[in-house]
């Protein structure tokens, strides 16, 4: 996981996490990555400090980083992520289409998943189509 340092174009700081350096820019394009605070698109990475850990720190950074808090909050985050996914169909590859399908009537309204290209992304966004990632967590990550 790669930690970004962001900001929006109204100034708000926050962090981003992300599975890789090029996720920071699919996630921009597609229009998925906004701002917390005010919710613009316009956001950017600024200058961070690198992160330099001694051996000696090692074993207890690996203790504090993760505070009881966000350990329950991810927890629920997970079980959240998999609710969602036992209550929706798998379309795959056809999500776009699916999507398309029951947002103008021509199929069954029901909750779906799948996969789609920041471009189709865009696309399904660009037609009222509301749609949200799904995050990959850390522990699925690896």
């Amino acid at each position: 996981m790669i930690r970004y340092s962001l900001s929006c174009e109204k100034a708000h700081e926050f962090e981003g996490w992300f599975s890789e350096g090029a996720e920071f820019d699919r996630q921009k394009t597609s229009g998925f990555l906004t701002c917390p605070v005010c919710g613009s698109g316009e956001v950017s990475k600024v200058l961070m400090a690198p992160s330099v850990t001694t051996a000696r720190q090692k074993e207890g950074t690996q203790a504090l980083a993760v505070s009881a808090a966000q350990k329950l909050a991810m927890n629920k985050l997970k079980e959240a992520i998999q609710e969602i996914r036992a209550s929706s169909e798998d379309v795959g590859e056809r999500f776009p289409d699916e999507a398309r399908k029951i947002h103008y009537g021509e199929a069954e309204a029901r909750g779906i998943i799948g996969q789609a290209s920041p471009v189709e992304v865009k696309s399904l966004i660009e037609e009222g189509i509301e749609i949200a990632p799904l995050p990959v967590l850390p522990d699925e990550a690896n």
